[in-house]
């Protein structure tokens, strides 16, 4: 719009230049360049220098020489790209009083026209009003969309760095997990592993001390050695078979429990592993609780229980989620509960739960973990 009626003017005017009155025709020109100048200097952004912010005095100067000075009136145009840099720039306040001057200079250059009446001053001014009441709901509609756009891209900056915030925690979390849950089974194979390692040495060297003097006895001290070598590696595959990852081959749920319960085949236990009620989406929390109990549950009845069959039952319910592991074994004779238990049931409260161990009514041990579906 400005360019276009600037070209046009120009061209009037410099068509017009011999016409005039000399050097009355120059001072259209004049205004014109102050008029472009000043366009290109204005900005239209609020945070712009002050400096390039008052650009727009001389443009409404130049206008208003410009409507005094050329016969070809085209300040209506630019009277709207004044008012709507006014508001982006200085706001709806200051556009409101550049406007009232605008009406109130519109009123008396009509009256100094001759045959204009009050009537029709007013009706100029009206014009000038209906204009500022356009051009500056539509500015400050702009300027509001810029507002929130903005408002809006700094929170989702807030948003991301806050996801990154909680990624760390997150990562801290898993970190501490992994470290708790190493210190577990570092001391559960100390005293598993570490025992029989320890008695093998002991038997080792007593039969190094035996093989002169007491062959026979050098030797029976070997085959109790080589004895608890097979159920030290033993014992160390069932620690490995119950390290396995969480998402087997992708599964989670009960398909993770499933497939975890299958890892523990060919150890001359049976496990049957069954599913009550209608599947529903677990937390994350609660699956990794789920899970540890199935693989505590497991091993312990392994280590301890001296069972032949296994059961472990997952039921859902609208809002809860419960995993009951038992056997078939003699039970607990010291219902105390041990380090992996007492983690567990730490995690369990910790997830919104609770977890339940002890000798079952019909024989055997059993451990039951009660948790919530979703989070309240």
């Amino acid at each position: 719009m400005f360019w276009a009626t600037i070209v046009v003017v120009t061209a009037a005017e410099v068509t017009n230049f011999a016409r005039q009155p000399q050097p009355y025709g120059l001072w259209p020109l004049v205004c014109l360049g102050v008029l472009t100048l000043a366009w290109l200097a204005m900005p239209w952004d609020p945070t712009a220098p002050l400096p390039r912010k008052l650009g727009l005095v001389p443009f409404i100067g130049g206008m208003l020489a410009l409507s005094l000075l050329s016969s070809y009136n085209s300040t209506d145009i630019w009277l709207l790209l004044a008012l709507a840099n006014c508001t982006f720039v200085f706001g709806v306040r200051a556009t409101v009083i550049v406007a009232a001057s605008f009406v109130a200079f519109t009123f008396v250059d009509t009256l100094t026209y001759p045959g204009y009446t009050v009537l029709a001053a007013c009706i100029q001014s009206l014009v000038v009003v209906v204009l500022t009441v356009f051009v500056t709901g539509l500015a400050s509609a702009v300027t509001e969309a810029r507002r929130r756009r903005t408002e809006t891209q700094r929170l989702l900056g807030e948003l991301a760095e806050a996801h990154q915030e909680l990624r760390a925690y997150a990562d801290q979390v898993r970190e501490l997990s992994v470290a708790e849950e190493r210190a577990r089974m570092a001391r559960e194979m100390h005293d598993s592993v570490g025992h029989y390692l320890t008695v093998i040495q002991v038997g080792l060297t007593n039969a190094e001390r035996f093989r002169d003097k007491w062959p026979e006895q050098a030797w029976a001290e070997v085959a109790q050695a080589k004895e608890l070598t097979r159920e030290a590696l033993a014992d160390t595959r069932r620690w490995v078979r119950a390290m396995r990852p969480l998402a087997l081959e992708g599964r989670t749920g009960s398909q993770a429990l499933a497939e975890l319960a299958r890892t523990f085949d060919g150890t001359g236990i049976e496990v049957d592993f069954r599913v009550h009620g209608p599947e529903q989406p677990l937390l994350g929390d609660t699956e990794v609780v789920l899970y540890r109990v199935l693989q505590e549950g497991l091993t312990n009845v392994l280590r301890h229980a001296n069972a032949r069959h296994a059961e472990a039952v997952l039921c859902f319910t609208e809002d809860r989620v419960s995993l009951r592991v038992g056997d078939d074994g003699h039970g607990a004779s010291d219902l105390t509960r041990g380090f992996g238990l007492s983690s567990l049931g730490q995690r369990a409260e910790a997830a919104g739960g609770e977890l339940v161990a002890g000798n079952a009514p019909a024989g055997g041990f059993e451990v039951r973990a009660d948790l919530p579906v979703r989070r309240r």
